[in-house]
């Protein structure tokens, strides 16, 4: 894995056969492997697929990731929504086990794994590594403070590995096709750059929002906006153009319509102001939507997603939801403007206020939406007329 240069799919992009040399060598207990099936990022559902339509090549991914790992014991964290993910998983593990792959010495080695199902409550704090190992001991879902990481201490305080649903089909194909294949694909390492690991391999990019035709599809590591738009998922609807477009996940940031053209790779997002590529999750504003109640909704979702254990989470969340309210009702002030980013600027792991990443990705689109769209803010509190909802658009039809 290492020399393939598989980076992690669920968000971070860390390398994950670095990840796997955490674990301590000399450690005579059991290891554990969480596998990351929570997907609670909006407009991303490329691990659905990979569940739904090839279980066993996430099965296959997570016994060979065991065994690199010395690890007997397996958990898969699956969102409660996922009902139909679940019925699959679960058929597809007992055929495993009535086949002799799953169980004690599989395939006639001294090698046993066995694999759990385990559903979660559907909370996106469960999507941060130690919320999740959290929720797996049954306990509420709050982060744990780092270090000790989880390769030293996680699940049941023991060695813990834990990587996400597509990172583990990668690890089957790199097993299957070889790392010459894996590395082929995608963005090379920089030569001129030593800490630049570079964006190998393929990636399930999902595109949704306001196109013809959302989507999920598997293209090299790279790909920009645009031809994801257009080529693939039929254009803008309506006949209209794109304002911005988020490129992995709302706490990613957006991307203006002058930045389609950039590759999304682990590096190209964070090149024009974003957060990172995330989950590549695409999603498509179009230049009739107002940005301020794009925004309203970013901060609406992560304000009720926060754990409330970091006070500059749960109160900066409120209070950006808050402000936006007011802005929305019409009685927006300037000053607000500013106000939301030295909010959005006073809270996350970047500053060190907070445990774990979930109020970044909170503070980004405030921060990039405003930077990148100020005048558009700024003539919505010039007019102060109130946002009319799609639902009050649709009782004003209806009269």
């Amino acid at each position: 894995m290492k020399t393939a240069g598989l980076r992690g799919r669920g968000g971070a992009g860390f390398p994950t056969g670095l990840k796997w040399t955490f674990l301590p060598k000399d450690h005579q207990g059991p290891i554990y492997l969480a596998v990351n099936a929570d997907e609670s990022e909006p407009g991303t559902f490329n691990n659905r697929y990979l569940m739904e339509l090839d279980p066993h090549q996430l099965i296959e991914g997570i016994i060979l990731a065991c065994r690199a790992i010395r690890c007997n014991t397996a958990y898969i964290y699956l969102r409660y929504e996922y009902g139909e993910s679940f019925r699959i998983l679960e058929r597809a593990i007992q055929e495993c086990r009535n086949a002799g792959i799953l169980g004690d010495n599989i395939l006639g080695s001294d090698f046993c794994i066995d694999i759990h199902l385990h559903r979660g409550a559907a909370a996106y704090i469960c999507g941060e590594e130690t919320g999740l190992i959290e929720s797996l001991e049954g306990k509420r879902a709050w982060p744990r403070i780092k270090p000790p990481f989880p390769a030293i201490e996680g699940l049941f305080r023991k060695p813990t590995i834990v990587n996400n649903v597509e990172t583990l089909c990668c690890v089957t194909q790199i097993l299957y096709r070889g790392v010459d294949w894996f590395r082929s694909i995608g963005v090379q390492p920089d030569p001129n750059n030593p800490r630049d690991p570079g964006s190998l391999g393929p990636k399930l990019y999902c595109i949704s929002g306001h196109v013809n035709k959302p989507c999920c599809v598997e293209l090299p590591l790279g790909v920009t906006a645009r031809e994801l738009i257009d080529k693939h998922a039929g254009g803008v609807w309506k006949g209209r153009r794109a304002k911005a477009v988020v490129p992995g996940g709302i706490s990613m940031g957006f991307l203006s319509a002058d930045e389609l053209d950039t590759p999304l790779d682990f590096a190209g997002p964070g090149s024009v102001g974003c957060l990172g590529l995330g989950t590549a999750a695409v999603v498509v504003v179009d230049d009739q939507t107002s940005m301020v109640d794009v925004l309203y909704n970013c901060c609406r979702f992560m304000s009720h997603e926060s754990c409330g254990q970091c006070t500059p989470c749960r109160e900066g969340t409120q209070w950006m939801t808050r402000i936006l309210e007011r802005i929305r009702d019409g009685r927006g002030r300037m000053e607000d403007l500013d106000l939301l980013l030295e909010v959005a600027g006073s809270m996350g792991i970047i500053p060190g206020t907070t445990i774990c990443g979930l109020s970044d990705g909170a503070a980004w689109p405030v921060k990039n939406a405003i930077n990148k769209f100020r005048g558009e803010f700024e003539e919505y509190i010039r007019q102060g007329r109130p946002s009319v909802t799609s639902a009050q658009q649709l009782m004003m039809a209806a009269h």
